[in-house]
């Protein structure tokens, strides 16, 4: 508000100095000018008066010869004053309207909401630097899942773009450059109820800034940056960021998941996907011989972890000097079938279209396909405008940096339990994971169900905690019962248990619970509604553990004391 006043002020300065010259000249002049009142004495009017007349007369609201008729010499200088206020009023009106429009003083009243509407959060809320394709990815999958969301975006175009999207609940956006300290304060890095930031730019260099930034400022706040450059992310790393997501790196990780592991993958995209979304069934990369068209970031990776998973590749690359290609690679840009042909594709059970060119791959595919047809093909997409040139082509796999940052983000967002279980199951087999799944298909659906996690302790499980703390037992069984009905189950499965250093994936139902444990459940969104109320009122717990009902009140407890004993006594009663 200070930098608005001063904008104002500074903006209107000279119309206020012309005002307050132009009147200071009509009123003393005014009052220097000679009268008579009706009696014929004369009369000079005082500075109150002159400032009354020149007042409502200057503002054009009226005219009056008051108190008196005027002298002559009174009425030529109201004549004058009149003209003399007049030019000063319109210079004034124009420089307010001009001022209306300047595009500093709404940025900057912009500026004052966002950060007024920023402090008065009274939710967990995430920050998310970058409004691009995977921002804004990001912000629907948090915005579907309940979470509040502020963004910070450089482009105003991104910006209009969030105030036109139909979200759950109002998402506070600002343009402004986000590696500023001050636009971070604005978001909120240091309001009690931020949860994390996510620097999601498409500059590296950016995301480092950001992410060093709300370190020093705020260092136990948890930070996600997105960094394609090795450098980079070691940067990042020692300012101690929390997460860095490589997009390529993550999608050759999950490209060998699906060739080895594909129950762990269809459980990972499952996950972190938004809730009441369906997941489509992904598809079985063949092993054998793979063509590989481009040997950039992506490309290393994805040839890396091929390799790794027993398969032979062919790298056709336009630039293989710039690109440190090893030897045997085919130069070519694989748009035109010869270089294909070279590659030996005719021979291949797969083909990685992996330029950062749109077009360019889409034309390695389609070429590729009109030699091989029976080819499996993995292509990227850089752009999302391209969205509806690659759903009409139809690949087996899209490789989408968005959505695998946007993913990589939720899981860690969501709850840091669900990102630890991630990096638990995917050491466990494939057939453990298809067990998972079916069991997960079996009580949530087809769905992606939701997810959360809950804390045995006074804040998140008040009921449990002080059920502990009197010596009674509870089970893990007990958070997993209708609380209107003890014999039916919650529609929900506990995925983890963490208990100390002890990490137990899919705890036993009749699991002890000790205050301090830590619970990752997956299932519907009624059934974690339910389960709040198990957590929050001992009395419907005490009913789902052993079926008695609390007497509340002072009367319901002298009777039930009262009855209970006469009936233990009759002869008593």
């Amino acid at each position: 508000m200070n930098s608005i006043l001063f904008l104002i002020l500074r903006r209107m300065r000279a119309p206020l100095i012309t005002v307050i010259v132009t009147y200071t000249i009509a009123v003393v002049g005014m009052t220097l000018m000679p009268g008579h009142d009706p009696a014929g004495n004369p009369w000079q009017m005082s500075l109150f008066e002159a400032f009354y007349v020149i007042s409502y007369t200057a503002t054009t609201i009226g005219f009056g010869e008051v108190p008196f008729p005027y002298s002559p010499e009174q009425r030529i200088w109201m004549t004058f004053s009149i003209y003399l206020t007049v030019i000063p009023w319109f210079y004034g009106i124009g420089k307010i309207i001009g001022l209306v429009q300047d595009p500093g003083l709404r940025q900057a009243f912009r500026t004052s909401g966002f950060a007024r509407e920023v402090r008065n959060l009274q939710e967990p809320f995430y920050i998310i630097c970058g409004y691009g394709e995977t921002g804004s990815l990001l912000a629907r999958a948090l915005d579907g899942r309940g979470m509040r969301v502020v963004v910070v975006e450089l482009l105003q175009d991104r910006i209009n773009e969030l105030e036109l999207e139909d979200y759950e609940f109002d998402m506070p956006g600002l343009c402004a450059d986000a590696k500023l300290p001050d636009t971070l304060l604005k978001a909120g890095v240091l309001h009690p109820m931020c949860g994390g930031v996510a620097a999601l730019t498409d500059d590296d260099h950016a995301n480092l800034a950001i992410s060093v930034a709300v370190k020093l400022i705020n260092p136990k706040l948890n930070v996600l940056a997105r960094a394609e450059n090795n450098d980079t992310a070691a940067n990042m790393a020692s300012f101690g960021t929390d997460h860095i997501i490589n997009p390529y790196t993550l999608f050759g990780d999950h490209l060998a998941m699906e060739i080895h592991a594909l129950g762990s993958y269809l459980l990972h995209e499952w996950l972190t996907g938004v809730p009441g979304d369906c997941l489509s069934s992904p598809a079985c990369p063949p092993v054998g011989k793979w063509v590989v068209c481009g040997f950039g970031r992506f490309g290393k990776s994805v040839v890396e972890n091929l390799q790794r998973e027993g398969m032979s590749t062919i790298i056709v690359e336009a630039e293989p000097e710039m690109t440190h290609c090893p030897k045997g690679t085919i130069i070519g840009s694989g748009t035109d079938a010869k270089t294909l042909y070279e590659a030996g594709i005719e021979g291949a059970v797969g083909i990685v279209a992996g330029t950062d060119n749109d077009i360019n791959n889409l034309s390695i595919v389609m070429t590729a396909r009109e030699i091989n047809p029976n080819l499996f093909v993995v292509i990227r997409k850089n752009k999302r405008f391209n969205e509806p040139l690659f759903q009409q082509f139809n690949a087996d796999i899209t490789m989408d940096p968005s959505d695998i940052i946007a993913h990589e983000c939720l899981a860690h967002m969501i709850s840091p339990l669900l990102a630890h279980f991630l990096v638990l199951a995917r050491n466990q087999s494939n057939a453990w994971a298809n067990q998972l799944i079916s069991r997960l298909v079996e009580t949530v659906g087809e769905s992606v169900p939701e997810t959360w996690a809950i804390s045995i302790d006074h804040h998140e499980a008040p009921a449990v905690a002080n059920l502990l703390s009197w010596g009674l037992p509870v089970s893990l069984d007990a958070l997993m019962r209708d609380p209107a009905n003890r014999e039916e189950k919650l529609w929900l499965v506990p995925l983890l248990l963490n208990r100390g250093d002890q990490h137990i994936l899919l705890p036993e139902v009749t699991s002890a619970l000790l205050p301090g444990d830590r619970i990752l459940f997956c299932g519907r969104e009624s059934a974690k509604a339910y389960q709040s109320l198990l957590l929050s009122n001992h009395k419907t717990l005490t009913y789902v553990i052993n079926g008695r009902e609390i007497a509340e009140g002072m009367v319901w407890r002298w009777l039930v004391e009262k009855f209970g004993k006469a009936k233990a006594d009759p002869d008593k009663a």
